[in-house]
Parts: structure tokens; C-alpha cells; sequence
């Protein structure tokens, strides 16, 4: 017989063997109508397969096509010119960490699949690149939580759908934003309760605040420091005019006469944006969660967010999070400068830095 002993060495061994075999893998489809006349009708559907044999734990990610947030979820290309369908849907603050923090994911056992409807009606113009055959291809990249609770990264093996759309190119979505020049001089308020509007108050003055000193710090350093190659990397003037024109056009409104939507509940977001409805804001759950001013403060998204208008130079959303923006700095500063997270960090700057 085996002792004890030996027994538990060999289940350890068995254990030990059963995770290193263990593999995670997912295959992603995109299906939809092979031809769509007018914009209206465009749905597709997107099938998320787990083909491992490890339930995964997936973010939520609003990029992702888990989610039903119109975020920029599909490359769409003509398959004649190689023209992109103009996106115009929002633009989102989103940490992976922050939203497994909150449970932000959706559990997805092996064999299993996940079937979500998009609808594109309002989110791909069509105008520019024209009718004809288009390609849909699903965002493929997924932020996974491991059992200690860490953040990994997974790509799907993925399927793109083919469609031609013809007849009308575009739909147009309501706005709800005020024009720049109609803006109130007082904050108004969507859906959020009287201790909320309190703290969006408090919010609107701290980023206000941060707009202003990052404009003047920008405005009188035109040279490399410290605050400025760790947010926004190697000094070039044409890079510093760029950040300096976004911070000119953020410190110039008024925040404090926004309108502000607490309407979304999506549990591992911050707050979104249609780059095109100026001074509109949307507030998620994770912004009432933090504080005021401080990194990835209620103030510093509010930096973020404005930053996203295309009055205010139009940034973008290459990476989030501390760690990758100064990364993002080092390794690509012409990005750098057009990502709304270094903009973020630099006018919290936090910790402070001359």
C-alpha cells in the first residue's frame, strides 16, 4: 500500500500536471443579414465561445463585444478601398483593474457561448467610404480575472462578417448636448439624486481647477521636465503646441455648466461621452466611488472625459491606467499626446511632479 505520504506527493504532482494542461481559448463570431439596405437594419450579433477547458472570467470591457455599450467595438472595412465607416459612437473611462475590483465580468464556462445584439445604426457612418461590401470585425482582445485575482489579457480566435450596405449611409442619433454657444451658466442634471448633483459640483471645481494649472504649466515650461516627458514623453514643440491647444480649449469652458446624465449603470465604468455632444457627461458607478481630486479622481475624469470633445482636440483611448499611459509616453509620444488618460494624469498630477 502507499503511505500517506506518498499519496499526497503523487495527488500533488496530479494537481500540478491538471493545471499546467489546463488552456484557455476563445473563438469569436460576428453573424448579420449578408446585405443591408439603409443603415437602419444594421444589426449583427456577436458569439463568444469559451473552447478551453477553464471557466474564464471576463471584463465587461466596454470595447469589448461582451459589452452593448456603443463603444467603438468594430473595425468596419470596405473590402473594395479599404476605407473605415466613420465611428460615432462614445468614448469611455474604463480601468480593467478597477472593474474586476467591482465583479465587472461576466462568467463564461468551457463549451459555453455568449450572444450579444449590437446595433450600428447610429454608431458607423457610412457617407464617406460609399455602398458596397464591408467587413465587421469584432474587437478581440479580452480582459480576463485569474483565481488571485489578477488581470490577464486573452485574444480570441476570430471570424469577421461580410455585408453589403447600400441606400442610406448614415442615421442620425439626437443629440442631447448643448451647443458651445448656448451652454447654461449653471449646471443641469440627469437622473442624479441631490447628493449626487452635490458631489458633481465639487467635481466640476476640481477639474476646472486642474484645466487651468495644467494650461499655465503648460503655457510656461517649453522644455522638457519631469511632469511633462512622464505623461506626455520626449519633448518636441510640435507635441507640446499639441497638448498645450487641447489644454486651451479644456480650461476655456466652463464646467460648471455642463450637463451631467447619472443615468448609466454599467458597474466597471467611470463615465462616457459622444465626442461630438459637447458638455455632455454621463457618470457610471465607479465615479462616485472615488474621490474628488487624486488619481483617477472624480475631477481628473472630468479631465478625461472633456478631453474626449472634438472641440477640445478630439482624444483618444489607446490604453488606461497609470502603468500603461506612462508607458504609452515612452514608447509612442505621438499617441501619448492624443490619449485621454495622459491628459488625465498630467493635470492630476499626482503624485506631484515639477
Amino acid at each position: 500500500m502507499f503511505s500517506s505520504t506518498i499519496r499526497s506527493a503523487l495527488l500533488a504532482v496530479a494537481v500540478s500536471a491538471a493545471v499546467a494542461n489546463a488552456a484557455r481559448s476563445l473563438s469569436l463570431k460576428v453573424a448579420g443579414p449578408a446585405s443591408v439596405d439603409g443603415v437602419d437594419n444594421l444589426k449583427v450579433t456577436t458569439t463568444l465561445t469559451n473552447d478551453g477547458d477553464e471557466t474564464l472570467k471576463l471584463l465587461n470591457d466596454p470595447l469589448s463585444p461582451i459589452s452593448q455599450l456603443p463603444a467603438e467595438t468594430f473595425q468596419v472595412t470596405s473590402d473594395s478601398t479599404g476605407a473605415k465607416a466613420t465611428f460615432s459612437g462614445i468614448k469611455v473611462k474604463y480601468i480593467p483593474e478597477v472593474a474586476a475590483a467591482n465583479l465587472a465580468f461576466t462568467v463564461l464556462e468551457p463549451g459555453k457561448s455568449i450572444e450579444v445584439a449590437h446595433d450600428l445604426s447610429t454608431v458607423y457612418n457610412f457617407t464617406a467610404a460609399g455602398e458596397g461590401s464591408y467587413s465587421f470585425e469584432a474587437r478581440n482582445l479580452f480582459y480576463f480575472v485569474d483565481d488571485s485575482a489578477k488581470v490577464g489579457t486573452i485574444y480570441a480566435k476570430a471570424d469577421a462578417h461580410t455585408a453589403h450596405v447600400s441606400g442610406k449611409l448614415s442615421k442620425a442619433r439626437e443629440s442631447k448636448a448643448h451647443t458651445t454657444s448656448t451652454l447654461q451658466k449653471r449646471a443641469s442634471y440627469v437622473s442624479c439624486s441631490s447628493s449626487e448633483q452635490t458631489s458633481l459640483v465639487a467635481a466640476a471645481s476640481a477639474a476646472q481647477t486642474y484645466a487651468a494649472n495644467a494650461y499655465s504649466y503648460l503655457s510656461t515650461h517649453t522644455a522638457a521636465s519631469a511632469r511633462y516627458t512622464t505623461w506626455f514623453g520626449s519633448y518636441t514643440s510640435s507635441r507640446h503646441s499639441t497638448a498645450l491647444s487641447h489644454f486651451s480649449a479644456i480650461s476655456g469652458g466652463s464646467f460648471s455648466s455642463f450637463t451631467f446624465d447619472c443615468s448609466c449603470t454599467d458597474s466597471g465604468v467611470y463615465a462616457y461621452v459622444y465626442p461630438d455632444d459637447y458638455g455632455y457627461i454621463y457618470l457610471c458607478p465607479v465615479f462616485w466611488q472615488v474621490a474628488t481630486t487624486g488619481t483617477d479622481s472624480k475631477g481628473g475624469t472630468l479631465i478625461h472625459e472633456t478631453s474626449h470633445f472634438t472641440a477640445n482636440g478630439g482624444t483618444e483611448d489607446y490604453v488606461y491606467g497609470q502603468s500603461s499611459a506612462k508607458s504609452l509616453a515612452i514608447s509612442n509620444p505621438d499617441e501619448a499626446v492624443f490619449n485621454a488618460d495622459n491628459h488625465e494624469y498630467f493635470a492630476e498630477n499626482n503624485p506631484s511632479q515639477s
